[in-house]
Protein backbone atom coordinates (compact mmCIF):
# COMPACT_ATOMS: atom_id res chain seq x y z
CA UNK A 1 0.00 0.00 0.00
CA UNK A 2 1.27 3.44 -0.58
CA UNK A 3 1.69 5.73 1.64
CA UNK A 4 0.42 9.04 1.82
CA UNK A 5 1.55 12.50 1.02
CA UNK A 6 1.75 13.05 4.94
CA UNK A 7 2.74 9.82 6.30
CA UNK A 8 5.61 10.03 3.18
CA UNK A 9 6.76 13.51 3.63
CA UNK A 10 6.22 12.89 7.81
CA UNK A 11 8.45 9.38 7.53
CA UNK A 12 11.15 11.05 5.63
CA UNK A 13 11.49 14.01 7.73
CA UNK A 14 12.14 12.55 10.53
CA UNK A 15 13.89 14.67 13.26
CA UNK A 16 12.44 17.87 11.43
CA UNK A 17 13.42 20.47 9.19
CA UNK A 18 14.34 23.36 10.74
CA UNK A 19 16.75 26.45 8.65
CA UNK A 20 19.76 25.19 10.22
CA UNK A 21 18.75 21.46 10.62
CA UNK A 22 19.79 20.66 6.95
CA UNK A 23 17.30 18.88 4.24
CA UNK A 24 17.17 15.56 6.56
CA UNK A 25 13.51 14.78 4.55
CA UNK A 26 14.51 13.55 1.55
CA UNK A 27 17.35 11.20 3.31
CA UNK A 28 14.89 8.47 2.62
CA UNK A 29 15.62 7.97 -0.72
CA UNK A 30 18.98 7.40 -0.49
CA UNK A 31 21.68 9.20 -1.46
CA UNK A 32 22.90 10.40 -5.28
CA UNK A 33 26.15 9.49 -5.74
CA UNK A 34 28.70 11.93 -7.26
CA UNK A 35 29.40 9.28 -10.25
CA UNK A 36 25.64 8.68 -10.61
CA UNK A 37 25.00 12.47 -10.72
CA UNK A 38 27.32 12.60 -13.88
CA UNK A 39 25.26 10.63 -15.87
CA UNK A 40 26.94 8.73 -18.68
CA UNK A 41 25.75 10.04 -21.78
CA UNK A 42 24.54 7.02 -23.64
CA UNK A 43 23.01 5.56 -20.67
CA UNK A 44 19.05 6.02 -20.55
CA UNK A 45 17.34 4.02 -23.07
CA UNK A 46 13.98 4.85 -24.36
CA UNK A 47 10.73 3.34 -24.73
CA UNK A 48 10.49 0.47 -22.22
CA UNK A 49 13.20 2.67 -20.00
CA UNK A 50 12.56 6.37 -19.66
CA UNK A 51 8.35 6.51 -21.49
CA UNK A 52 6.86 4.85 -18.64
CA UNK A 53 7.88 7.66 -16.33
CA UNK A 54 7.26 10.35 -18.85
CA UNK A 55 3.73 9.12 -18.64
CA UNK A 56 3.76 8.65 -14.83
CA UNK A 57 4.73 12.67 -14.78
CA UNK A 58 2.33 13.47 -17.40
CA UNK A 59 -0.35 11.82 -15.87
CA UNK A 60 -0.07 12.01 -12.15
CA UNK A 61 -2.05 15.24 -10.78
CA UNK A 62 0.09 17.74 -8.70
CA UNK A 63 -1.10 17.27 -5.80
CA UNK A 64 0.30 13.59 -5.59
CA UNK A 65 3.18 13.46 -8.23
CA UNK A 66 5.86 14.08 -5.47
CA UNK A 67 4.85 11.26 -3.25
CA UNK A 68 4.33 9.08 -6.74
CA UNK A 69 7.99 9.60 -7.79
CA UNK A 70 9.18 9.24 -4.60
CA UNK A 71 7.47 5.41 -4.55
CA UNK A 72 9.06 4.67 -7.72
CA UNK A 73 12.42 5.81 -6.32
CA UNK A 74 11.94 4.00 -2.95
CA UNK A 75 11.57 0.69 -5.74
CA UNK A 76 14.56 1.63 -7.63
CA UNK A 77 13.82 4.70 -9.92
CA UNK A 78 16.87 6.10 -10.32
CA UNK A 79 18.22 9.73 -10.39
CA UNK A 80 19.42 9.85 -13.94
CA UNK A 81 16.32 7.82 -15.32
CA UNK A 82 13.93 10.73 -13.75
CA UNK A 83 16.51 13.44 -14.89
CA UNK A 84 15.74 12.21 -18.65
CA UNK A 85 11.94 11.70 -18.03
CA UNK A 86 11.60 15.38 -16.60
CA UNK A 87 12.83 16.52 -19.83
CA UNK A 88 10.98 14.59 -22.40
CA UNK A 89 7.65 15.22 -20.26
CA UNK A 90 9.19 18.96 -20.25
CA UNK A 91 9.08 19.75 -23.95
CA UNK A 92 6.03 17.56 -24.66
CA UNK A 93 3.82 18.94 -22.86
CA UNK A 94 4.91 23.11 -21.97
CA UNK A 95 4.67 25.05 -25.42
CA UNK A 96 7.60 27.89 -25.56
CA UNK A 97 5.01 30.42 -26.56
CA UNK A 98 4.00 33.07 -26.55
CA UNK A 99 7.39 33.87 -24.45
CA UNK A 100 10.19 31.40 -24.09
CA UNK A 101 9.95 32.17 -20.79
CA UNK A 102 7.15 32.35 -18.18
CA UNK A 103 5.73 29.26 -17.84
CA UNK A 104 8.58 27.36 -20.35
CA UNK A 105 10.67 27.71 -17.26
CA UNK A 106 9.67 24.27 -15.93
CA UNK A 107 12.49 23.05 -19.11
CA UNK A 108 14.57 26.08 -18.97
CA UNK A 109 15.47 25.71 -15.41
CA UNK A 110 16.18 21.45 -15.71
CA UNK A 111 19.91 21.78 -15.99
CA UNK A 112 19.91 24.44 -13.90
CA UNK A 113 18.60 21.86 -11.09
CA UNK A 114 20.51 19.30 -12.07
CA UNK A 115 23.97 21.12 -11.88
CA UNK A 116 22.28 22.09 -8.28
CA UNK A 117 22.13 18.39 -7.65
CA UNK A 118 25.66 17.56 -9.02
CA UNK A 119 27.22 20.28 -6.92
CA UNK A 120 25.73 19.59 -3.77
CA UNK A 121 26.23 16.99 -0.99
CA UNK A 122 24.63 13.76 -1.53
CA UNK A 123 22.17 14.04 1.00
CA UNK A 124 21.03 16.83 -0.73
CA UNK A 125 20.81 16.14 -4.71
CA UNK A 126 16.97 14.93 -4.53
CA UNK A 127 15.80 18.05 -3.40
CA UNK A 128 16.54 20.30 -6.90
CA UNK A 129 15.36 17.82 -8.80
CA UNK A 130 11.77 17.20 -6.60
CA UNK A 131 11.23 21.23 -6.98
CA UNK A 132 11.77 20.95 -10.67
CA UNK A 133 9.11 18.09 -10.88
CA UNK A 134 6.76 20.21 -9.36
CA UNK A 135 7.26 23.40 -11.38
CA UNK A 136 6.81 21.10 -14.34
CA UNK A 137 3.27 20.17 -13.30
CA UNK A 138 2.40 23.44 -12.55
CA UNK A 139 3.36 24.75 -16.41
CA UNK A 140 1.28 21.68 -17.60
CA UNK A 141 -1.61 23.03 -15.88
CA UNK A 142 -1.10 26.46 -17.16
CA UNK A 143 -0.35 24.94 -20.39
CA UNK A 144 -3.86 23.04 -20.38
CA UNK A 145 -5.98 26.12 -19.15
CA UNK A 146 -4.39 28.44 -21.52
CA UNK A 147 -3.96 26.63 -24.65
CA UNK A 148 -4.71 22.89 -24.39
CA UNK A 149 -0.95 22.41 -26.62
CA UNK A 150 0.83 18.88 -26.81
CA UNK A 151 3.64 19.02 -28.72
CA UNK A 152 1.72 16.76 -31.93
CA UNK A 153 3.74 14.13 -34.40
CA UNK A 154 6.27 15.51 -36.71
CA UNK A 155 4.90 15.58 -40.52
CA UNK A 156 7.12 12.43 -41.07
CA UNK A 157 6.44 13.20 -45.16
CA UNK A 158 8.71 16.46 -44.72
CA UNK A 159 11.60 14.96 -42.64
CA UNK A 160 14.62 15.16 -44.72
CA UNK A 161 17.03 12.76 -45.62
CA UNK A 162 20.37 12.74 -43.13
CA UNK A 163 22.44 13.94 -45.79
CA UNK A 164 20.56 17.02 -46.09
CA UNK A 165 19.01 17.65 -42.91
CA UNK A 166 21.65 20.29 -41.85
CA UNK A 167 21.13 22.20 -44.85
CA UNK A 168 17.18 21.70 -44.88
CA UNK A 169 17.35 23.02 -41.16
CA UNK A 170 19.44 26.18 -42.02
CA UNK A 171 16.83 27.24 -44.95
CA UNK A 172 14.36 26.83 -42.43
CA UNK A 173 15.47 28.93 -39.75
CA UNK A 174 17.09 31.41 -42.74
CA UNK A 175 13.84 31.59 -43.70
CA UNK A 176 11.94 31.64 -40.28
CA UNK A 177 9.47 28.33 -41.63
CA UNK A 178 8.07 26.35 -38.77
CA UNK A 179 7.14 23.25 -40.55
CA UNK A 180 10.29 23.34 -42.61
CA UNK A 181 12.36 23.77 -39.37
CA UNK A 182 10.23 21.01 -37.19
CA UNK A 183 10.61 18.71 -39.87
CA UNK A 184 14.17 19.61 -40.54
CA UNK A 185 14.99 18.91 -36.42
CA UNK A 186 13.38 15.73 -36.34
CA UNK A 187 15.79 14.98 -39.34
CA UNK A 188 18.80 16.44 -37.31
CA UNK A 189 18.25 14.40 -34.32
CA UNK A 190 17.87 11.40 -36.42
CA UNK A 191 21.18 11.24 -38.70
CA UNK A 192 23.01 14.18 -37.83
CA UNK A 193 25.96 13.85 -35.02
CA UNK A 194 25.47 15.76 -31.54
CA UNK A 195 28.14 18.36 -32.42
CA UNK A 196 26.80 19.43 -35.94
CA UNK A 197 23.62 20.01 -34.29
CA UNK A 198 24.77 21.91 -31.67
CA UNK A 199 26.92 24.49 -34.11
CA UNK A 200 23.53 24.81 -35.36
CA UNK A 201 21.33 25.73 -32.87
CA UNK A 202 24.17 27.49 -31.08
CA UNK A 203 24.39 30.01 -33.35
CA UNK A 204 20.67 30.58 -34.19
CA UNK A 205 19.97 30.47 -30.40
CA UNK A 206 21.86 34.00 -30.63
CA UNK A 207 20.90 35.48 -33.79
CA UNK A 208 18.43 38.00 -32.03
CA UNK A 209 17.92 39.52 -28.82
CA UNK A 210 14.28 38.92 -28.35
CA UNK A 211 13.16 37.58 -25.38
CA UNK A 212 16.06 38.71 -22.94
CA UNK A 213 18.57 35.81 -24.09
CA UNK A 214 15.89 32.98 -23.26
CA UNK A 215 16.69 31.68 -26.77
CA UNK A 216 20.31 31.00 -26.10
CA UNK A 217 19.49 29.83 -22.83
CA UNK A 218 17.39 27.39 -23.93
CA UNK A 219 20.16 26.00 -26.64
CA UNK A 220 22.70 25.74 -23.86
CA UNK A 221 20.56 24.09 -21.41
CA UNK A 222 18.78 21.32 -23.53
CA UNK A 223 22.26 20.54 -24.77
CA UNK A 224 23.98 20.03 -21.64
CA UNK A 225 20.77 18.35 -20.59
CA UNK A 226 20.70 15.74 -23.33
CA UNK A 227 24.50 15.34 -22.94
CA UNK A 228 23.61 13.94 -19.87
CA UNK A 229 20.30 11.47 -20.53
CA UNK A 230 21.40 10.34 -23.56
CA UNK A 231 20.98 11.44 -27.51
CA UNK A 232 17.99 9.05 -28.11
CA UNK A 233 15.75 11.81 -26.34
CA UNK A 234 17.08 14.49 -28.75
CA UNK A 235 14.10 14.64 -31.29
CA UNK A 236 11.56 15.93 -29.06
CA UNK A 237 13.81 18.19 -27.73
CA UNK A 238 15.42 19.71 -30.96
CA UNK A 239 11.66 20.56 -32.25
CA UNK A 240 10.37 22.15 -29.12
CA UNK A 241 13.89 24.29 -29.34
CA UNK A 242 13.49 24.98 -33.12
CA UNK A 243 9.96 26.04 -32.23
CA UNK A 244 11.42 28.28 -29.28
CA UNK A 245 14.27 29.81 -31.78
CA UNK A 246 11.56 30.81 -33.98
CA UNK A 247 9.38 32.84 -32.06
CA UNK A 248 9.13 36.62 -33.16
CA UNK A 249 6.11 38.92 -33.10
CA UNK A 250 5.14 41.36 -36.32
CA UNK A 251 6.82 41.03 -39.81
CA UNK A 252 8.87 37.64 -40.35
CA UNK A 253 12.10 38.40 -39.56
CA UNK A 254 13.66 36.98 -42.81
CA UNK A 255 12.08 40.27 -44.68
CA UNK A 256 12.47 43.16 -42.15
CA UNK A 257 15.12 44.50 -40.38
CA UNK A 258 13.77 44.84 -36.80
CA UNK A 259 16.55 45.54 -34.08
CA UNK A 260 16.52 42.57 -32.87
CA UNK A 261 18.20 41.02 -35.29
CA UNK A 262 20.92 43.65 -36.27
CA UNK A 263 23.83 43.03 -34.04
CA UNK A 264 23.88 39.40 -35.51
CA UNK A 265 23.81 41.30 -39.13
CA UNK A 266 26.49 43.39 -38.40
CA UNK A 267 28.61 40.90 -36.66
CA UNK A 268 28.24 38.25 -39.74
CA UNK A 269 30.68 41.03 -41.23
CA UNK A 270 32.21 41.85 -38.24
CA UNK A 271 34.22 38.99 -37.82
CA UNK A 272 35.50 39.06 -41.38
CA UNK A 273 38.08 42.06 -39.82
CA UNK A 274 39.01 40.06 -37.14
CA UNK A 275 42.72 38.93 -37.27
CA UNK A 276 42.84 34.75 -37.98
CA UNK A 277 44.90 34.13 -35.19
CA UNK A 278 42.64 36.05 -32.33
CA UNK A 279 42.62 32.99 -29.94
CA UNK A 280 45.94 33.27 -29.13
CA UNK A 281 45.85 37.07 -27.60
CA UNK A 282 47.48 38.03 -24.10
CA UNK A 283 45.46 37.94 -20.83
CA UNK A 284 45.24 41.69 -19.60
CA UNK A 285 43.22 42.93 -16.40
CA UNK A 286 44.23 46.65 -17.17
CA UNK A 287 42.60 45.10 -21.15
CA UNK A 288 39.25 43.66 -19.53
CA UNK A 289 38.74 46.99 -17.20
CA UNK A 290 39.43 49.28 -20.18
CA UNK A 291 36.55 47.39 -21.74
CA UNK A 292 34.36 47.23 -18.97
CA UNK A 293 34.46 50.38 -19.04
CA UNK A 294 33.44 51.02 -22.26
CA UNK A 295 30.43 48.40 -21.49
CA UNK A 296 28.88 51.04 -19.16
CA UNK A 297 28.32 53.72 -22.41
CA UNK A 298 28.67 52.04 -25.44
CA UNK A 299 25.76 51.37 -28.01
CA UNK A 300 25.40 47.74 -29.06
CA UNK A 301 27.46 48.36 -32.30
CA UNK A 302 29.97 50.19 -30.47
CA UNK A 303 30.87 47.81 -27.98
CA UNK A 304 31.23 45.40 -30.77
CA UNK A 305 33.92 47.47 -32.63
CA UNK A 306 35.48 47.71 -29.17
CA UNK A 307 36.07 44.02 -29.01
CA UNK A 308 36.92 43.69 -32.42
CA UNK A 309 39.73 46.27 -32.11
CA UNK A 310 40.87 44.56 -28.72
CA UNK A 311 41.33 41.35 -30.27
CA UNK A 312 43.15 43.17 -33.31
CA UNK A 313 45.11 44.49 -30.64
CA UNK A 314 46.43 41.17 -29.07
CA UNK A 315 43.99 40.81 -26.17
CA UNK A 316 42.66 37.29 -24.80
CA UNK A 317 39.99 36.34 -25.64
CA UNK A 318 39.39 34.95 -21.85
CA UNK A 319 40.19 38.66 -20.79
CA UNK A 320 37.42 39.59 -22.75
CA UNK A 321 35.40 37.59 -21.08
CA UNK A 322 36.64 38.45 -17.82
CA UNK A 323 34.65 41.79 -19.23
CA UNK A 324 31.35 40.52 -20.40
CA UNK A 325 30.65 38.79 -17.32
CA UNK A 326 31.76 41.32 -14.76
CA UNK A 327 29.61 44.05 -17.19
CA UNK A 328 26.77 41.51 -16.52
CA UNK A 329 26.96 40.96 -13.08
CA UNK A 330 27.58 44.77 -12.68
CA UNK A 331 23.95 45.24 -14.62
CA UNK A 332 22.28 43.43 -11.62
CA UNK A 333 24.10 45.63 -9.21
CA UNK A 334 23.37 48.54 -10.88
CA UNK A 335 18.89 47.62 -10.91
CA UNK A 336 18.46 44.24 -8.92
CA UNK A 337 15.73 43.16 -11.50
CA UNK A 338 14.44 40.25 -13.70
CA UNK A 339 15.86 41.93 -17.12
CA UNK A 340 19.55 42.16 -15.42
CA UNK A 341 19.43 38.89 -13.89
CA UNK A 342 18.89 37.46 -17.37
CA UNK A 343 22.24 39.63 -18.09
CA UNK A 344 24.10 37.49 -16.38
CA UNK A 345 22.42 33.99 -17.23
CA UNK A 346 22.39 34.92 -21.04
CA UNK A 347 25.94 35.53 -20.94
CA UNK A 348 26.30 32.01 -18.93
CA UNK A 349 24.77 30.49 -21.78
CA UNK A 350 26.90 32.57 -24.74
CA UNK A 351 30.16 31.57 -22.77
CA UNK A 352 29.26 27.77 -22.52
CA UNK A 353 28.04 27.78 -26.60
CA UNK A 354 31.65 29.56 -26.51
CA UNK A 355 33.46 26.86 -25.00
CA UNK A 356 31.34 24.12 -26.48
CA UNK A 357 31.78 25.37 -29.99
CA UNK A 358 34.41 23.70 -31.93
CA UNK A 359 33.99 26.31 -34.42
CA UNK A 360 36.01 29.71 -35.02
CA UNK A 361 33.36 31.34 -36.53
CA UNK A 362 30.88 30.67 -34.04
CA UNK A 363 33.04 31.08 -31.13
CA UNK A 364 34.12 34.41 -32.71
CA UNK A 365 29.86 35.29 -32.92
CA UNK A 366 29.26 34.25 -29.36
CA UNK A 367 31.82 36.78 -28.21
CA UNK A 368 30.84 39.07 -30.42
CA UNK A 369 26.80 38.78 -29.45
CA UNK A 370 27.53 38.31 -25.69
CA UNK A 371 29.03 42.59 -26.23
CA UNK A 372 26.00 43.33 -28.03
CA UNK A 373 23.84 41.83 -25.27
CA UNK A 374 24.89 43.89 -22.56
CA UNK A 375 24.29 47.31 -23.47
CA UNK A 376 21.13 45.95 -24.83
CA UNK A 377 20.40 44.63 -21.49
CA UNK A 378 21.78 47.65 -20.42
CA UNK A 379 19.17 49.85 -22.37
CA UNK A 380 16.02 47.26 -21.84
CA UNK A 381 16.23 47.75 -18.46
CA UNK A 382 15.69 51.47 -17.66
CA UNK A 383 17.39 54.10 -15.02
CA UNK A 384 20.27 52.36 -13.75
CA UNK A 385 22.23 53.03 -10.36
CA UNK A 386 25.92 54.46 -10.34
CA UNK A 387 27.26 50.95 -8.84
CA UNK A 388 30.40 49.84 -10.11
CA UNK A 389 31.61 46.49 -10.15
CA UNK A 390 35.31 47.42 -9.37
CA UNK A 391 34.82 50.22 -7.22
CA UNK A 392 32.57 47.46 -4.24
CA UNK A 393 33.94 47.84 -1.37
CA UNK A 394 34.80 45.29 1.14
CA UNK A 395 32.87 45.42 4.76
CA UNK A 396 35.72 45.78 7.68
CA UNK A 397 36.36 43.35 10.42
CA UNK A 398 36.06 39.17 10.37
CA UNK A 399 33.15 37.74 8.07
CA UNK A 400 31.99 34.10 8.28
CA UNK A 401 30.07 32.74 5.76
CA UNK A 402 26.79 32.90 8.07
CA UNK A 403 27.46 36.42 8.91
CA UNK A 404 27.49 37.01 4.76
CA UNK A 405 23.96 35.12 4.73
CA UNK A 406 22.38 37.02 7.77
CA UNK A 407 20.82 39.71 6.58
CA UNK A 408 20.57 40.09 2.68
CA UNK A 409 17.21 41.24 1.63
CA UNK A 410 17.79 43.97 4.22
CA UNK A 411 20.57 45.32 2.23
CA UNK A 412 22.18 43.60 -0.66
CA UNK A 413 25.03 45.95 -1.36
CA UNK A 414 26.09 45.30 2.32
CA UNK A 415 25.34 41.85 1.96
CA UNK A 416 28.21 41.96 -1.19
CA UNK A 417 30.44 43.55 0.73
CA UNK A 418 30.42 41.51 3.42
CA UNK A 419 31.32 38.92 1.24
CA UNK A 420 33.85 40.25 -0.45
CA UNK A 421 35.11 40.54 2.93
CA UNK A 422 35.05 37.02 3.27
CA UNK A 423 36.43 36.04 0.17
CA UNK A 424 39.06 38.29 -0.13
CA UNK A 425 40.37 37.36 3.38
CA UNK A 426 41.05 33.96 2.51
CA UNK A 427 37.63 32.24 2.84
CA UNK A 428 36.57 29.44 1.43
CA UNK A 429 34.50 30.12 -1.95
CA UNK A 430 33.51 26.63 -1.96
CA UNK A 431 31.83 27.12 1.48
CA UNK A 432 30.50 30.18 0.30
CA UNK A 433 29.07 28.41 -2.47
CA UNK A 434 27.57 25.60 -0.98
CA UNK A 435 25.70 27.69 1.94
CA UNK A 436 24.58 29.81 -1.51
CA UNK A 437 23.07 26.91 -3.07
CA UNK A 438 21.63 25.51 0.49
CA UNK A 439 19.29 28.74 1.20
CA UNK A 440 18.05 28.51 -2.93
CA UNK A 441 17.39 24.95 -1.97
CA UNK A 442 14.90 26.22 0.86
CA UNK A 443 13.77 29.19 0.41
CA UNK A 444 13.83 29.48 -3.52
CA UNK A 445 10.72 29.88 -5.22
CA UNK A 446 11.04 30.86 -8.55
CA UNK A 447 12.75 29.09 -11.85
CA UNK A 448 15.42 32.29 -11.73
CA UNK A 449 16.90 31.69 -8.32
CA UNK A 450 18.09 28.71 -9.79
CA UNK A 451 18.65 29.58 -13.03
CA UNK A 452 20.76 32.35 -11.42
CA UNK A 453 22.29 30.28 -8.70
CA UNK A 454 23.56 28.15 -11.49
CA UNK A 455 25.31 30.13 -13.78
CA UNK A 456 27.02 32.71 -10.94
CA UNK A 457 28.41 30.07 -9.36
CA UNK A 458 29.61 28.13 -12.15
CA UNK A 459 30.89 31.19 -13.81
CA UNK A 460 33.10 31.68 -10.44
CA UNK A 461 35.33 29.72 -12.00
CA UNK A 462 35.23 31.05 -15.37
CA UNK A 463 36.61 34.59 -14.44
CA UNK A 464 40.28 35.24 -13.98
CA UNK A 465 41.17 36.15 -10.15
CA UNK A 466 41.49 40.05 -10.20
CA UNK A 467 37.30 39.63 -10.87
CA UNK A 468 36.80 36.44 -9.67
CA UNK A 469 35.55 37.65 -5.92
CA UNK A 470 34.20 40.64 -6.82
CA UNK A 471 32.23 38.53 -9.62
CA UNK A 472 31.31 35.96 -6.93
CA UNK A 473 29.92 38.69 -4.47
CA UNK A 474 27.86 40.50 -7.09
CA UNK A 475 25.67 37.44 -6.43
CA UNK A 476 24.39 38.72 -3.12
CA UNK A 477 22.48 41.16 -5.09
CA UNK A 478 19.69 38.49 -5.92
CA UNK A 479 20.71 35.15 -4.08
CA UNK A 480 18.44 35.00 -1.04
CA UNK A 481 20.03 34.73 2.56
CA UNK A 482 18.50 33.64 5.81
CA UNK A 483 16.16 36.29 6.03
CA UNK A 484 14.47 35.33 3.37
CA UNK A 485 10.92 33.38 3.17
CA UNK A 486 11.28 29.23 2.77
CA UNK A 487 9.77 28.20 -0.25
CA UNK A 488 6.71 26.37 -1.01
CA UNK A 489 8.17 22.72 -0.65
CA UNK A 490 9.62 23.41 2.67
CA UNK A 491 5.96 24.86 3.39
CA UNK A 492 4.36 21.99 2.59
CA UNK A 493 7.03 19.80 4.10
CA UNK A 494 6.32 21.39 7.17
CA UNK A 495 2.32 21.20 6.86
CA UNK A 496 2.45 17.37 6.17
CA UNK A 497 5.05 17.21 9.49
CA UNK A 498 1.96 19.02 11.29
CA UNK A 499 4.52 21.45 12.25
Amino acid sequence: MRATRRQFLGNAVGGGLSIGGGLGFLSRLGPVSAAEAKLPSALVQYGGGVEPTVKLLEETPRERLLEEVADRVNRGLSYRELLAALLVAGVRNVQPRPQVGFKFHAVLVINSAHLASLASPAEDRWLPIFWALDRFKSAQMETKKESGWRMGAVDEARVPAASKAAAAFAAAMDAWDEPAADAAAAGLARGTGRNECFELFARYGARDFRDIGHKAIYVANSFRTLECVGWQHAEPVLRSLAYALLKYDGANPANSDAAADRPWRRNAELVKKVRPDWQDGKASDEASAHLLATLRTASDEEACAAVVEALNDGMSPASIWDALLAGSAELLMRKTGIVTLHSVTSSNALRFAYEASGDPRTRLMMLLQNAAFVPLFRSAAGKLSEAKIDALQPAEGAVDVAGVFAEVRKDRPAAAGRALAYLNGGGDAAALMNQARRWVFLKGNDAHDYKFSSAVLEDYAHVSPRWRNRFLASGLFYLPGADAKDNALVGRVRAAMGA
